[in-house]
């Protein structure tokens, strides 16, 4: 699967377009890495439990996106996005969209 973030893939043309996938999950802190958080906004640095966190909700939320555009019968998206958006106190949501095509 073709992923990209432009309106086309570079030295392909689209012949068939299958509109909008969409791939989201929703993830919650933990407490330990809150914690640990914690001590880093004192001392200064990387928080990387949360990175972690969001690489693994990046990879899910694409995953599922791509798998909506397989069963579409697309072999590329184009125009994709991230947004995030909180759900709940300590809750958020990673949503990723794009456009479903068939390039050759």
């Amino acid at each position: 699967m073709i992923i990209t973030n432009i309106e086309e893939v570079p030295g392909k043309k689209i012949v068939a377009h299958y509109g909008l996938v969409t791939g989201s999950t929703v993830r919650a802190k933990h407490v330990g890495r809150d914690l640990m958080a914690g001590l880093k906004n004192i001392i200064g640095g990387e928080l990387k439990g949360y990175t972690e966190l969001l690489e693994d909700a990046r990879g899910q939320a694409k995953d599922r996106m791509i798998e909506q555009a397989k069963e579409m019968g697309a072999n590329a998206i184009i125009n994709v996005r991230f947004n995030t958006s909180s759900i709940a106190q300590g809750a958020s949501e990673l949503y990723i969209y794009g456009t479903a095509v068939r390039v050759e």
